[in-house]
Formats: structure tokens, C-alpha cells, sequence
């Protein structure tokens, strides 16, 4: 084998993986691997070559000490992947990938319960629409509730690809322009808006809009001063908005407002019940599928697949999947 060492072979592996996935991916990717890194520092190992399975297993343990069963799943998962490219690159033991052993998951380690509801969404619309109305946040919260995107699929939009005539977003995959899909290609798809979400759009449009193009010329759907806001600011808003302090002027966990550090905006996201856009799409599915919105037309608005969409997305309860089986059921 060729000596190598670990930070070498990550090297390699990120230069590697860099092209074949998006930005967010490629991100996690690489901070899984720095933690790697870190622990090859704590205990000697300068070399792939010595790579053994007793290492592998002390450092799954290191590791789990940490952070939840699924999350270091994920872990191990992304250092496997790196060892099997370790040994096509013959710096490692060939089958030491095999040596890593993941932990074993049941549907609950596997599932996150975070998830907006019905009525949650509804007291949040309602709050903007009297005191945020057409703002950015209006916009971005009413956008994500409504059609149940990623937020990476958000933040691709651009003004152009809003038609506001028929009432639908043209969600692409432009990686060469800034804006790439988690699916590639394969996320790509026309997605229909009601007349509400377009009144909101327009107003937003008209009256909220900085018309501020980003690096590549394009004018973003919803933009900042700088341009096309990053990611984060666009979760950062939607830890700001879930605040229940924030849209019902009242906490469930008896904090006061003066001594609550969640108050600030930039510290929104400590509140124990603000939520990460993620637990919108789950919740939008959700009501998707509750509403008897067929599996394969949520599957094809949301750009997730069938079995996903069942294990981690629809979050609905026994007597919610209940009644939907019964409208069918009448009708027989």
C-alpha cells in the first residue's frame, strides 16, 4: 500500500466528492470527517495504512458518547464511505470499511417528531397577515408551508421563475449559477400555488422587493440587500417567526420576555419551540396527505420519494390515517 496520511486522504476524498454532490452534502461531509481527523491527532494514527479495526471501534465509541444514535449513524456512515475510497486509492486495508460497524436503528432513532401543525401554521399566517403582511418572512414561511419544498429549493428561485398568471414556481437545478438542487436534475419540477400564496408573492413583489441582483446576474425571489440571502438567514427567519412570543405574544414555557435570551432574533433558534424549515416540510406533507392529496402527486410536489415520504415525512396520527382510509372507504 501507499503511505498516506489521514489528512492527505480526506483531501482527497473532499477534491473527490466535491463535483458529484451539493453544497450542503459536500458540507457535511466535510465536517464529519474533521472530526475524524481530530481524533486520528488525539491517539497517534498518521498513517491510513495502519488503519485497523480497533481503531475504528474506539473511535465509534469516542464518538457516541456525544451525539444521538441516528446522528452517529450518519457519522459513521460518511467515515465508511471514506474508507472505501481509501482502499480504492490502495492506502488502506482492503474490507476495513467492513470493519466500522453502524449502530442499529428502529423507527424511532430514525424519525424526528419536530413538525409544524395545521393549527400552528395557521396561527403563524394569520399573525403575519395582520402585522407582517408581504414581508420577506410572510413570503418565505407562507411559500415553505404551502408547497412543502426544501429550503435549498427556495433559495434556487428566482422572480423569473414565479408565473404569476397560472400560479406556479419553476424550481431547476443551476449549480454553475449558484443555486444547486439536493436531487440534481431530478429535483427539477413545476410546483402550484393557490391564489393566496400568489397574492402574497405579488404583494411582496410590488411593495417589499430590495431588486437587488446576487453574483450571477439573477434576481432572486425573495432577496436581501446583498442580494440572494444565504441559507442560514433564510432558517435564521423561520427561528424568529416559530417563537410562540413571537406570533401569539405569549411563551408556553413560562420564561419572561426581559430575561429570555431566545428574544433576540439571533438567538431565536434556543427557543425550545422554534423549529428549523425542515419541520415545515414535514408538517406541509403532512397536512398534504391528511387533505387525502393522492401519495404520488405529494411524492411528486415534494420531491421525495414514496417510502421517504411514509418513514420520515408523514407524521400524521393513527386516527388521522384513520379518517383518511374511511373517505375512501365510503365511497365502496
Amino acid at each position: 500500500m501507499e503511505s498516506m496520511s489521514p489528512h492527505e486522504a480526506v483531501n482527497e476524498y473532499l477534491a473527490d466528492k466535491q463535483s458529484e454532490v451539493v453544497n450542503s452534502t459536500f458540507h457535511n461531509h466535510k465536517h464529519r470527517l474533521n472530526v475524524f481527523l481530530e481524533w486520528c491527532e488525539e491517539n497517534g494514527l498518521e498513517d491510513m495504512n495502519n488503519v485497523r479495526g480497533r481503531h475504528l471501534h474506539e473511535f465509534k465509541k469516542w464518538r457516541a458518547q456525544d451525539i444521538k444514535r441516528v446522528t452517529l449513524n450518519n457519522q459513521l456512515g460518511t467515515v465508511r464511505q471514506f474508507l472505501q475510497f481509501c482502499e480504492r486509492l490502495d492506502v488502506a486495508p482492503m474490507g476495513i470499511n467492513e470493519r466500522l460497524a453502524l449502530p442499529d436503528l428502529d423507527r424511532e432513532d430514525e424519525v424526528r417528531e419536530t413538525i409544524v401543525s395545521d393549527e400552528e401554521a395557521e396561527h403563524i399566517l394569520e399573525y403575519c397577515e395582520r402585522f407582517e403582511y408581504a414581508t420577506f418572512r410572510h413570503a418565505l414561511f407562507y411559500i415553505l408551508w404551502h408547497t412543502g419544498m426544501r429550503i435549498s429549493s427556495l433559495h434556487a428561485l428566482d422572480i423569473d421563475d414565479y408565473n404569476a398568471r397560472e400560479g406556479w414556481l419553476d424550481v431547476r437545478h443551476r449549480p454553475d449559477r449558484g443555486t444547486g438542487l439536493k436531487n440534481k436534475s431530478r429535483g427539477e419540477r413545476q410546483v402550484n400555488l393557490n391564489e393566496g400564496v400568489c397574492e402574497v408573492i405579488d404583494d411582496y413583489i410590488e411593495g417589499n422587493h430590495p431588486y437587488v441582483e446576487d453574483d450571477y446576474g439573477r434576481m432572486p425571489l425573495l432577496g436581501s440587500k446583498q442580494g440572494r440571502p444565504h441559507r442560514n438567514t433564510l432558517t435564521q427567519n423561520i427561528y424568529v417567526l416559530t417563537r410562540p412570543c413571537h406570533y401569539t405574544n405569549e411563551c408556553p414555557h413560562g420564561r419572561s420576555r426581559d430575561s429570555c435570551d431566545a428574544t433576540s432574533n439571533q438567538h431565536a433558534s434556543t427557543c425550545p419551540s422554534s423549529v428549523s424549515p425542515h419541520a415545515i416540510r414535514r408538517g406541509s406533507i403532512t397536512a398534504h396527505r391528511n387533505a387525502n392529496v393522492p401519495k404520488e402527486v405529494a411524492s411528486d410536489r415534494m420531491d421525495v420519494s414514496g417510502d421517504v415520504l411514509d418513514k420520515h415525512y408523514d407524521m400524521a396520527s393513527p386516527g388521522e390515517k384513520r379518517k383518511r382510509r374511511q373517505e375512501h372507504l365510503d365511497q365502496m
